[in-house]
Protein backbone atom coordinates (compact mmCIF):
# COMPACT_ATOMS: atom_id res chain seq x y z
CA UNK A 1 0.00 0.00 0.00
CA UNK A 2 1.29 3.42 -0.91
CA UNK A 3 1.72 5.71 2.08
CA UNK A 4 1.12 9.42 2.50
CA UNK A 5 4.34 11.31 1.81
CA UNK A 6 5.07 14.50 3.66
CA UNK A 7 7.52 17.36 3.76
CA UNK A 8 7.78 20.14 6.27
CA UNK A 9 8.38 23.65 5.00
CA UNK A 10 12.05 24.55 5.03
CA UNK A 11 11.90 26.93 2.06
CA UNK A 12 13.39 30.43 2.26
CA UNK A 13 10.78 33.15 2.63
CA UNK A 14 10.07 35.59 -0.17
CA UNK A 15 9.04 39.23 0.30
CA UNK A 16 5.48 37.92 0.90
CA UNK A 17 4.00 40.58 -1.35
CA UNK A 18 0.86 38.58 -2.14
CA UNK A 19 -0.38 38.01 1.42
CA UNK A 20 -2.39 41.23 1.37
CA UNK A 21 -4.57 39.76 -1.40
CA UNK A 22 -6.32 37.89 1.42
CA UNK A 23 -6.63 40.83 3.81
CA UNK A 24 -9.73 40.97 6.00
CA UNK A 25 -10.93 44.02 4.05
CA UNK A 26 -10.68 42.28 0.68
CA UNK A 27 -12.48 39.20 1.96
CA UNK A 28 -15.22 41.34 3.50
CA UNK A 29 -15.85 42.94 0.09
CA UNK A 30 -16.22 39.52 -1.48
CA UNK A 31 -18.47 38.32 1.33
CA UNK A 32 -20.70 41.38 1.00
CA UNK A 33 -21.04 40.65 -2.73
CA UNK A 34 -22.07 37.04 -2.14
CA UNK A 35 -24.60 38.04 0.50
CA UNK A 36 -26.56 40.06 -2.06
CA UNK A 37 -27.40 36.86 -4.00
CA UNK A 38 -30.85 35.47 -3.16
CA UNK A 39 -29.27 31.99 -3.29
CA UNK A 40 -26.80 32.86 -0.53
CA UNK A 41 -26.81 31.14 2.83
CA UNK A 42 -24.02 30.23 5.25
CA UNK A 43 -22.96 26.61 4.68
CA UNK A 44 -22.83 24.31 7.72
CA UNK A 45 -19.78 23.68 9.89
CA UNK A 46 -20.03 20.07 11.05
CA UNK A 47 -18.77 19.57 14.60
CA UNK A 48 -17.41 16.01 14.63
CA UNK A 49 -17.03 15.88 18.38
CA UNK A 50 -17.35 12.13 18.75
CA UNK A 51 -14.82 11.41 16.00
CA UNK A 52 -12.40 13.90 17.55
CA UNK A 53 -12.71 12.09 20.90
CA UNK A 54 -12.15 8.74 19.22
CA UNK A 55 -8.94 9.74 17.43
CA UNK A 56 -7.50 11.78 20.29
CA UNK A 57 -7.84 15.43 19.32
CA UNK A 58 -9.73 18.20 21.06
CA UNK A 59 -12.03 19.06 18.18
CA UNK A 60 -12.63 18.37 14.50
CA UNK A 61 -14.72 20.76 12.42
CA UNK A 62 -15.58 20.27 8.74
CA UNK A 63 -16.95 23.11 6.59
CA UNK A 64 -19.60 21.48 4.36
CA UNK A 65 -19.69 23.16 0.95
CA UNK A 66 -22.20 20.74 -0.56
CA UNK A 67 -24.85 23.37 0.26
CA UNK A 68 -23.21 26.29 -1.57
CA UNK A 69 -25.69 28.11 -3.84
CA UNK A 70 -27.31 24.78 -4.71
CA UNK A 71 -24.22 23.88 -6.77
CA UNK A 72 -22.76 21.22 -4.45
CA UNK A 73 -19.31 22.88 -4.30
CA UNK A 74 -17.53 26.02 -3.15
CA UNK A 75 -16.03 27.09 -6.48
CA UNK A 76 -18.82 29.48 -7.48
CA UNK A 77 -17.59 31.84 -4.76
CA UNK A 78 -14.43 32.63 -6.70
CA UNK A 79 -15.71 32.80 -10.24
CA UNK A 80 -18.73 34.97 -9.44
CA UNK A 81 -16.73 37.55 -7.47
CA UNK A 82 -14.02 37.73 -10.14
CA UNK A 83 -16.66 38.34 -12.81
CA UNK A 84 -18.18 41.13 -10.70
CA UNK A 85 -14.76 42.73 -10.14
CA UNK A 86 -13.97 42.52 -13.86
CA UNK A 87 -17.30 44.08 -14.83
CA UNK A 88 -16.91 46.81 -12.21
CA UNK A 89 -13.45 47.63 -13.58
CA UNK A 90 -14.70 47.80 -17.16
CA UNK A 91 -17.48 50.16 -16.03
CA UNK A 92 -15.10 52.18 -13.83
CA UNK A 93 -17.27 51.53 -10.80
CA UNK A 94 -16.73 49.93 -7.40
CA UNK A 95 -17.62 46.28 -6.90
CA UNK A 96 -19.94 47.32 -4.05
CA UNK A 97 -22.22 48.70 -6.77
CA UNK A 98 -22.37 45.30 -8.50
CA UNK A 99 -25.37 43.95 -6.63
CA UNK A 100 -27.23 40.89 -7.84
CA UNK A 101 -30.31 43.05 -8.44
CA UNK A 102 -28.34 45.41 -10.68
CA UNK A 103 -26.33 42.72 -12.50
CA UNK A 104 -29.51 40.89 -13.49
CA UNK A 105 -31.42 44.03 -14.58
CA UNK A 106 -32.22 45.45 -17.99
CA UNK A 107 -30.39 48.60 -16.89
CA UNK A 108 -27.16 46.57 -16.55
CA UNK A 109 -27.63 45.02 -20.00
CA UNK A 110 -27.89 48.54 -21.45
CA UNK A 111 -24.97 49.87 -19.40
CA UNK A 112 -22.54 46.99 -20.00
CA UNK A 113 -23.75 44.71 -22.77
CA UNK A 114 -22.05 41.35 -22.57
CA UNK A 115 -18.71 39.60 -22.30
CA UNK A 116 -17.70 36.00 -22.98
CA UNK A 117 -16.08 34.32 -20.00
CA UNK A 118 -13.69 31.47 -20.85
CA UNK A 119 -12.40 28.91 -18.40
CA UNK A 120 -10.92 25.43 -18.02
CA UNK A 121 -12.20 23.08 -15.36
CA UNK A 122 -12.34 19.59 -13.94
CA UNK A 123 -15.96 20.32 -13.07
CA UNK A 124 -16.79 22.57 -10.13
CA UNK A 125 -15.04 25.80 -11.15
CA UNK A 126 -16.50 25.66 -14.66
CA UNK A 127 -19.95 24.98 -13.29
CA UNK A 128 -19.65 28.00 -11.01
CA UNK A 129 -18.51 30.29 -13.85
CA UNK A 130 -21.26 28.98 -16.14
CA UNK A 131 -23.90 29.41 -13.41
CA UNK A 132 -22.84 32.99 -12.66
CA UNK A 133 -22.64 33.90 -16.36
CA UNK A 134 -26.10 32.44 -16.91
CA UNK A 135 -27.58 34.37 -13.99
CA UNK A 136 -25.96 37.59 -15.23
CA UNK A 137 -27.01 37.01 -18.87
CA UNK A 138 -23.40 36.70 -20.00
CA UNK A 139 -21.74 34.06 -22.19
CA UNK A 140 -19.49 31.24 -20.95
CA UNK A 141 -17.15 28.85 -22.75
CA UNK A 142 -15.81 25.95 -20.69
CA UNK A 143 -13.13 23.40 -21.65
CA UNK A 144 -12.73 20.17 -19.67
CA UNK A 145 -9.75 17.78 -19.71
CA UNK A 146 -9.87 14.24 -21.02
CA UNK A 147 -11.41 11.81 -18.59
CA UNK A 148 -14.03 14.31 -17.37
CA UNK A 149 -17.30 12.62 -16.52
CA UNK A 150 -20.61 13.08 -18.32
CA UNK A 151 -22.31 14.15 -15.10
CA UNK A 152 -19.95 17.07 -14.63
CA UNK A 153 -20.21 17.95 -18.34
CA UNK A 154 -24.02 17.95 -18.18
CA UNK A 155 -24.09 20.12 -15.05
CA UNK A 156 -22.13 22.82 -16.91
CA UNK A 157 -24.04 22.48 -20.17
CA UNK A 158 -27.40 23.00 -18.48
CA UNK A 159 -26.24 26.51 -17.50
CA UNK A 160 -26.30 27.48 -21.19
CA UNK A 161 -22.52 27.39 -21.50
CA UNK A 162 -20.63 26.14 -24.52
CA UNK A 163 -18.70 23.20 -23.04
CA UNK A 164 -16.25 20.70 -24.53
CA UNK A 165 -14.17 17.78 -23.30
CA UNK A 166 -10.74 18.06 -24.90
CA UNK A 167 -8.02 15.46 -25.47
CA UNK A 168 -5.80 17.54 -23.19
CA UNK A 169 -4.89 17.56 -19.51
CA UNK A 170 -6.13 20.32 -17.22
CA UNK A 171 -3.14 22.63 -17.62
CA UNK A 172 -3.31 22.45 -21.42
CA UNK A 173 -7.03 23.22 -21.26
CA UNK A 174 -6.13 26.38 -19.33
CA UNK A 175 -3.80 27.39 -22.18
CA UNK A 176 -6.54 26.71 -24.72
CA UNK A 177 -9.09 28.81 -22.84
CA UNK A 178 -6.61 31.69 -22.48
CA UNK A 179 -5.80 31.60 -26.19
CA UNK A 180 -9.46 31.67 -27.21
CA UNK A 181 -10.21 34.53 -24.82
CA UNK A 182 -7.44 36.61 -26.40
CA UNK A 183 -8.90 36.01 -29.86
CA UNK A 184 -12.52 36.82 -28.90
CA UNK A 185 -14.07 40.28 -28.83
CA UNK A 186 -15.04 41.04 -25.22
CA UNK A 187 -13.45 37.74 -24.23
CA UNK A 188 -11.87 37.26 -20.81
CA UNK A 189 -10.48 34.24 -19.03
CA UNK A 190 -11.74 33.57 -15.50
CA UNK A 191 -9.22 31.02 -14.26
CA UNK A 192 -8.44 29.89 -10.73
CA UNK A 193 -4.72 29.82 -11.33
CA UNK A 194 -2.15 32.52 -12.00
CA UNK A 195 0.95 32.94 -14.12
CA UNK A 196 3.22 35.85 -14.93
CA UNK A 197 1.09 38.57 -16.48
CA UNK A 198 -2.18 36.97 -15.34
CA UNK A 199 -2.54 37.74 -11.66
CA UNK A 200 -5.37 40.19 -11.04
CA UNK A 201 -8.33 37.91 -11.83
CA UNK A 202 -6.88 34.91 -9.94
CA UNK A 203 -6.41 37.15 -6.89
CA UNK A 204 -10.09 38.11 -7.07
CA UNK A 205 -11.04 34.42 -7.29
CA UNK A 206 -9.02 33.71 -4.15
CA UNK A 207 -10.76 36.60 -2.38
CA UNK A 208 -14.10 35.09 -3.41
CA UNK A 209 -13.09 31.80 -1.84
CA UNK A 210 -12.41 33.79 1.32
CA UNK A 211 -16.15 33.96 2.03
CA UNK A 212 -15.93 30.29 3.02
CA UNK A 213 -13.04 30.91 5.43
CA UNK A 214 -14.71 33.95 6.92
CA UNK A 215 -17.88 31.99 7.60
CA UNK A 216 -15.85 29.15 9.13
CA UNK A 217 -13.97 31.48 11.47
CA UNK A 218 -17.23 32.95 12.75
CA UNK A 219 -18.80 29.50 13.13
CA UNK A 220 -15.82 28.24 15.11
CA UNK A 221 -16.33 31.07 17.58
CA UNK A 222 -19.99 30.05 17.86
CA UNK A 223 -18.67 26.59 18.80
CA UNK A 224 -16.44 28.05 21.50
CA UNK A 225 -13.22 27.89 19.45
CA UNK A 226 -11.48 31.28 19.36
CA UNK A 227 -8.79 30.03 16.99
CA UNK A 228 -8.15 26.69 15.27
CA UNK A 229 -4.77 25.18 16.13
CA UNK A 230 -4.50 23.29 12.82
CA UNK A 231 -6.06 23.73 9.39
CA UNK A 232 -5.94 20.94 6.82
CA UNK A 233 -6.87 22.08 3.31
CA UNK A 234 -6.64 20.46 -0.11
CA UNK A 235 -4.78 21.88 -3.09
CA UNK A 236 -4.81 21.56 -6.85
CA UNK A 237 -3.11 24.64 -8.29
CA UNK A 238 -3.12 26.04 -4.75
CA UNK A 239 -5.68 28.85 -5.10
CA UNK A 240 -8.03 27.51 -2.44
CA UNK A 241 -5.21 26.49 -0.12
CA UNK A 242 -3.54 29.89 -0.38
CA UNK A 243 -6.87 31.64 0.09
CA UNK A 244 -7.44 29.75 3.35
CA UNK A 245 -3.84 30.11 4.52
CA UNK A 246 -3.75 33.79 3.56
CA UNK A 247 -7.01 34.64 5.28
CA UNK A 248 -6.21 32.92 8.56
CA UNK A 249 -2.62 34.24 8.54
CA UNK A 250 -4.05 37.76 8.32
CA UNK A 251 -6.72 36.97 10.91
CA UNK A 252 -4.19 35.64 13.44
CA UNK A 253 -0.92 37.38 12.46
CA UNK A 254 0.75 36.87 15.84
CA UNK A 255 -0.32 33.25 16.39
CA UNK A 256 -1.49 31.58 13.17
CA UNK A 257 -2.74 27.99 13.07
CA UNK A 258 -0.52 25.30 11.63
CA UNK A 259 -1.40 24.84 7.96
CA UNK A 260 -1.22 21.39 6.36
CA UNK A 261 -1.67 21.21 2.56
CA UNK A 262 -3.14 18.01 1.09
CA UNK A 263 -2.57 17.11 -2.57
CA UNK A 264 -3.37 14.13 -4.78
CA UNK A 265 -0.13 12.19 -5.22
CA UNK A 266 -0.59 12.08 -9.01
CA UNK A 267 -0.42 15.89 -9.17
CA UNK A 268 1.56 16.89 -6.08
CA UNK A 269 3.39 19.89 -7.53
CA UNK A 270 3.34 21.86 -4.26
CA UNK A 271 4.66 18.91 -2.26
CA UNK A 272 7.47 18.48 -4.80
CA UNK A 273 8.32 22.16 -4.40
CA UNK A 274 8.49 21.72 -0.64
CA UNK A 275 10.75 18.68 -1.01
CA UNK A 276 13.07 20.66 -3.30
CA UNK A 277 13.18 23.36 -0.65
CA UNK A 278 14.49 26.25 -2.73
CA UNK A 279 11.20 28.11 -3.16
CA UNK A 280 11.13 27.38 -6.89
CA UNK A 281 7.86 26.15 -8.37
CA UNK A 282 7.71 22.54 -9.53
CA UNK A 283 5.50 21.19 -12.33
CA UNK A 284 3.97 17.73 -12.71
CA UNK A 285 3.12 16.68 -16.26
CA UNK A 286 1.19 13.82 -17.86
CA UNK A 287 -2.41 12.67 -17.51
CA UNK A 288 -2.55 13.24 -13.72
CA UNK A 289 -4.81 10.27 -13.07
CA UNK A 290 -6.53 10.48 -9.69
CA UNK A 291 -10.07 10.16 -8.35
CA UNK A 292 -9.58 13.69 -6.96
CA UNK A 293 -10.46 15.35 -10.28
CA UNK A 294 -10.60 18.82 -8.76
CA UNK A 295 -7.02 18.47 -7.54
CA UNK A 296 -5.59 17.05 -10.79
CA UNK A 297 -3.52 20.15 -11.56
CA UNK A 298 0.20 19.98 -12.17
CA UNK A 299 1.21 23.65 -12.38
CA UNK A 300 1.01 25.90 -9.29
CA UNK A 301 -0.78 29.21 -9.11
CA UNK A 302 2.15 31.63 -8.79
CA UNK A 303 0.33 33.84 -6.27
CA UNK A 304 -0.81 30.85 -4.25
CA UNK A 305 2.62 29.27 -4.25
CA UNK A 306 4.17 32.45 -2.87
CA UNK A 307 1.68 32.57 0.01
CA UNK A 308 2.11 28.87 0.77
CA UNK A 309 5.92 28.89 0.72
CA UNK A 310 5.80 31.66 3.32
CA UNK A 311 3.05 30.37 5.59
CA UNK A 312 2.26 26.66 5.12
CA UNK A 313 3.81 24.30 7.68
CA UNK A 314 3.57 20.93 5.96
CA UNK A 315 2.74 19.48 2.53
CA UNK A 316 1.16 16.03 2.08
CA UNK A 317 1.11 13.89 -1.08
CA UNK A 318 -1.96 11.68 -0.65
CA UNK A 319 -2.83 8.46 -2.51
CA UNK A 320 -6.45 8.08 -3.63
CA UNK A 321 -7.29 5.78 -0.71
CA UNK A 322 -6.87 8.71 1.69
CA UNK A 323 -9.71 10.59 0.03
CA UNK A 324 -11.86 7.45 -0.29
CA UNK A 325 -11.39 6.79 3.43
CA UNK A 326 -12.38 10.37 4.25
CA UNK A 327 -15.53 10.05 2.12
CA UNK A 328 -16.61 6.91 3.95
CA UNK A 329 -15.85 8.35 7.40
CA UNK A 330 -17.90 11.48 6.69
CA UNK A 331 -20.73 9.51 5.12
CA UNK A 332 -20.98 7.07 8.05
CA UNK A 333 -20.10 9.20 11.07
CA UNK A 334 -19.53 8.14 14.64
CA UNK A 335 -22.87 8.04 16.47
CA UNK A 336 -23.83 11.55 17.54
CA UNK A 337 -21.89 13.34 14.80
CA UNK A 338 -23.57 14.93 11.75
CA UNK A 339 -23.23 13.31 8.33
CA UNK A 340 -21.30 15.10 5.59
CA UNK A 341 -21.67 14.04 1.97
CA UNK A 342 -18.19 14.74 0.63
CA UNK A 343 -16.83 14.06 -2.84
CA UNK A 344 -13.43 12.83 -3.93
CA UNK A 345 -11.77 16.25 -3.85
CA UNK A 346 -13.58 17.24 -0.68
CA UNK A 347 -12.65 14.50 1.77
CA UNK A 348 -8.88 14.10 1.44
CA UNK A 349 -8.14 16.44 4.35
CA UNK A 350 -10.47 14.58 6.73
CA UNK A 351 -9.01 11.28 5.53
CA UNK A 352 -5.53 12.62 6.20
CA UNK A 353 -6.38 13.77 9.74
CA UNK A 354 -7.88 10.40 10.62
CA UNK A 355 -4.96 8.46 9.15
CA UNK A 356 -2.28 10.58 10.84
CA UNK A 357 -3.98 10.15 14.22
CA UNK A 358 -4.64 6.40 13.99
CA UNK A 359 -1.77 4.90 11.98
CA UNK A 360 1.63 4.41 13.63
CA UNK A 361 3.32 4.92 10.26
CA UNK A 362 2.65 8.61 10.87
CA UNK A 363 3.68 8.89 14.51
CA UNK A 364 6.61 11.15 13.61
CA UNK A 365 4.35 13.42 11.54
CA UNK A 366 1.71 13.49 14.28
CA UNK A 367 4.32 14.59 16.82
CA UNK A 368 5.91 17.05 14.41
CA UNK A 369 2.55 18.75 13.88
CA UNK A 370 1.69 18.68 17.58
CA UNK A 371 -1.64 16.97 17.01
CA UNK A 372 -3.01 15.96 20.41
CA UNK A 373 -5.90 16.32 22.83
CA UNK A 374 -5.47 20.11 22.85
CA UNK A 375 -5.78 20.43 19.06
CA UNK A 376 -8.78 22.09 17.39
CA UNK A 377 -8.67 21.06 13.73
CA UNK A 378 -10.52 22.69 10.81
CA UNK A 379 -11.06 20.91 7.48
CA UNK A 380 -12.91 21.90 4.32
CA UNK A 381 -15.23 19.55 2.47
CA UNK A 382 -15.12 21.52 -0.75
CA UNK A 383 -17.66 19.47 -2.71
CA UNK A 384 -20.51 17.04 -2.23
CA UNK A 385 -21.32 14.12 -4.51
CA UNK A 386 -20.62 16.06 -7.71
CA UNK A 387 -20.20 12.71 -9.49
CA UNK A 388 -22.95 10.56 -7.90
CA UNK A 389 -21.95 7.34 -9.65
CA UNK A 390 -18.33 7.62 -8.48
CA UNK A 391 -19.53 8.59 -4.99
CA UNK A 392 -21.60 5.42 -4.66
CA UNK A 393 -18.81 3.32 -6.12
CA UNK A 394 -16.52 4.52 -3.35
CA UNK A 395 -18.88 4.84 -0.39
CA UNK A 396 -21.25 1.93 -1.11
CA UNK A 397 -19.01 -0.50 -2.97
CA UNK A 398 -15.70 0.15 -1.25
CA UNK A 399 -13.69 1.22 -4.29
CA UNK A 400 -10.19 2.58 -3.62
CA UNK A 401 -10.12 1.00 -0.18
CA UNK A 402 -6.80 1.02 1.59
Amino acid sequence: MELIKWSDNHMPRSDDRWLNVMSKENVEAASDFHKCFPQYSVTPLANLKELADEIGIGGLYVKDESYRFGLNAFKVLGGSFAMAKYIAGEMKRDVSEMTYEYLTSLEFEKDFGYATFFTATDGNHGRGVAWAANKLHQKAVVHMPKGSTKTRFDNIAKENAKVTIEELNYDDCVRLAASEARETEHGVIIQDTAWEGYEEIPSWIMQGYGTMSREASEQLKENGVDRPTHIFVQAGVGSLAASVVGYFSNLYPDDPPKFIICEADAAACLYKGAVLGTGEEQIVTGDLQTIMAGLACGEPNTIGWDILRNHADCFLSCPDWVSARGMRILSSPVKGDPRVISGESGAVDTGAVYTIMTDENYKELREKLGLNADSRVLCFSTEGDTDPERYREIVWDGAWAR
